[in-house]
Order: structure tokens, then sequence, then C-alpha cells
């Protein structure tokens, strides 16, 4: 119950567009039909707007359907009823090959410079989150949180307990929002839940509509039910989702221009890819892993967990993790500590397949492993373990001193 949403705005979205597809080339004379889907999809948002308030797609849809009544003029009064569905007619753009430059981002903005930097951000297991800026958390944000929102695409995440009284959470819905961009895309939602992750957007396309350069923007499946890729050519940016197990990854390579597209940096607090997780919302991944290793399973502070489905002890757990993720890092490090913490062994592969999106959309290849000390690091050692030896020498300068 916790995690079905009572929320219907993907009911309102897809009665909308299957009732609307392919009017943009009606005459004038079918205007009022459009209004008449128009009003029918406004009655839709209200009906659901109290389970709605924290839905990114309700509030999108709320918004897109302002615009449209006053580009097409509609009146908010009048008849709501559906009129007959329609079907694309042939030689849609759907099926359209052609793009226009400006929908492929490193032709159009980058035609006179030189190649764009980009960037990744990953959310994972329980929840391990890595930023734009290669920061790695590990954090509680139980709930909806925005993970992106600039001025091209917003992603929210929402999580959920894993079990019952635990303060272990994981990611169970993901929605996405690309908007509306110059003659490549219409605006397009692709939402992800559990036991269901979708090859198509809400409206049941799987491009960005009836564009010219709708194919800039298009959702492949890789594995059915566990793997999809979204392709956003227009703004040079590559999307995973993955279910594993009974919860959803996220994984992003995005260019630095696009992630910096805000209209307002400071308001942008709990854009969680680029800003991190709030403080408050982070857990002390290096005093719990400790206590891993002590006490053989973890325990956070408030009420005691319950004992998970399958107990792990700190070496078998260790033993699990190492026969998918060799290098002792941060990745790996987070894996020991979601199977103590949940005795799930769907969160070592959860691990497993972060590391490997990963590798496949970060640029910087001396960058992939994160370790527990990064600053103190070159690209590609592992961290040093121990007391750092410039605090030797100071001590060893003191007790001389004391002695002198």
């Amino acid at each position: 119950p916790t995690v079905t949403s009572p929320c219907k705005i993907l009911k309102c979205n897809s009665e909308f567009w299957a009732a609307t597809s392919g009017s943009h080339h009606l005459g004038a004379e079918e205007a009022p039909e459009f209004c008449t889907a128009l009003r029918a999809y406004a009655h839709c948002t209200r009906r659901t707007a109290r389970t709605c308030r924290g839905d990114l797609a309700y509030h999108s849809a709320v918004h897109g359907i302002d615009d449209l009544m006053v580009q097409h003029n509609c009146s908010k009064d009048g008849p709501t009823s559906q009129p007959r569905l329609r079907t694309l007619p042939p030689g849609d753009s759907q099926e359209r090959s052609d793009s226009p430059e400006i929908c492929h981002y490193e032709k159009s903005f980058h035609k006179h410079s030189a190649a764009p930097n980009y960037t990744h951000c990953g959310l994972f297991g329980d929840p391990h989150l890595r930023t734009f800026t290669d920061t790695f958390q590990t954090c509680k944000v139980q709930g909806a949180w925005p993970l992106i929102d600039n001025n091209y695409l917003n992603v929210q995440v929402t999580n959920t307990p894993v079990l019952p009284g635990s303060s272990a959470t994981a990611t169970s819905k993901l929605t996405i929002i690309f908007k509306s961009f110059q003659e490549c895309v219409d605006q397009k939602v692709y939402q992800a839940e559990m036991d269901e992750l979708p090859a198509a957007f809400v409206d049941g396309s799987k491009n960005g509509g009836d564009k010219h350069g709708a194919n800039s923007l298009k959702i492949t499946e890789k594995v059915s039910g566990q793997h999809i890729e979204i392709q956003a050519k227009y703004i040079g940016t590559t999307i995973v989702v993955r279910q594993v197990g009974r919860y959803l990854t996220f994984a992003v390579r995005m260019p630095e221009e696009v992630v910096n597209a805000v209209e307002d940096r400071d308001s942008q607090g709990l854009y969680l890819c680029l800003r991190g997780c709030p403080l408050n919302q982070q857990i002390d991944f290096q005093t719990i892993r400790s206590a891993q290793a002590t006490e053989g399973r973890a325990r956070r502070k408030g009420p005691s967990l319950p004992a998970p489905p399958e107990a792990f002890t700190y070496e078998t757990a260790t033993a699990k993790c190492r026969e998918k993720l060799p290098v002792e890092d941060l990745y790996f490090q987070s894996c020991v500590f979601d199977l103590l913490t949940t005795g799930d062994v769907n969160f070592m592969l959860a691990a497993y397949y972060a590391f490997e999106d990963v590798k496949m959309l970060h640029s910087n290849k001396d960058k992939l492993h994160l370790y527990e000390r990064t600053r103190d690091l070159t690209p590609g050692n592992t961290a040093p373990t121990g007391t750092h030896p410039t605090l030797w020498v100071a001590l060893l300068c003191l007790c001389w001193l004391c002695l002198l």
C-alpha cells in the first residue's frame, strides 16, 4: 500500500493523448473537438489533484493544459465528453529519421568550439548517490526528491522503506519530464515504478513526438522489464534506468552546460545530482561501516532494524560482494553495507550494475573508482589506510619539543 500510488495522472495523460493523437494535422473546423478533449483532460486532473500533490507529472500536466487552452483559444466551460480516438496518419513523424542540426547537441551547441565535457550522476541501492562532481554519499531521502531540475528536464525519485520499521530505503518510483525544445521534441513524460519498467513514454510513444527532430529523443529497451535506455541527443544526454530485484536504479551522462542550465542556481538546493543530499539526510557511511565490521551487522541510529530475511555476517557479505566487485572501492563498500542492512542479495547486483553504468557513461576513465579519501588520491590509486603520514610527523615533532 505504501508503494502503489493513488495518483491517476498517467491515466489522464493516456486518455488525452489517445484522443488527440494527430490532431495538429486537423483544420480549424476541428478545434472544438480538441478543446473538448482538453477540458476532459483538465477535469481528469482535478479529480486526482488531492492524491497527486507531490507528483511532477501531475504538475507538468496542469501547466501544460493551461498553455494549450491559451494556444487553441479554448474556453474552460463547455462539453467534456471524450472525442473519437484517432490514429496517426501514414508517414507521421513517429517514423521520421530526419533531424535538424539544432537537435544534435554536439553539432549545434559546439559547432565552433571544443567538444563538451560530460559528467555523470547515479543513484542505486539503499540509496547511494554519485553526484555530477563525483561526490559519493549514502542518504536516507525517504519520499519524493528531485534528482535533476534544469531548463531541459526534471527527474524525481521516490524512495520507500525496504523493510517495515526500517530507515533503509530504496527507489520505488522514477519520473522523468523532458521539456518541449524548439523544433526537436514535444514535452514527454517517462515514469517507472516497482515491477513496471515501460519501454515507452506515458503517452505510448517511443520518441519525441511529432516535430521534425522527434528521433533526437528515443527510448530503447535493452532487457524487457529490467533495463531501458533513453537517448536525448538534442541535449547530449543518455539516461539508463534498471529494475534490479524490486527496486530501480538511475544513471545519467550529461554535458556540464546542460547540468548547469538552471535559471536560479541559489534555488537549486534540492537538485541532488548537482548539490548532493542535505546534511540532515546523509548517513555517516564510515562510522556505520566500522560498526558493520566489528558487530557483523549495520544498525542505524534510532530503533533497531528488524531481522533481514537472509542474515549476512560482515565476512559473508564481503565475500558475496567480492564476487561481482573485486575492487574494494565505495561501490564494493556500499554493496556490503546494503547486504548487512537489508539481507537482500539483489542489492549486490544493484551496486554491480551501477558500476557497469559508470564504466559506460563516465567520460573520465581515471575516475571510475571512488574511495574513502578521494581528495588524497592520484587517479587510479586506492585510498591510504591508517593515520595520515603528515599527522605522524606532527606528533613526532611535538613529542621532541616536549622532551626538550
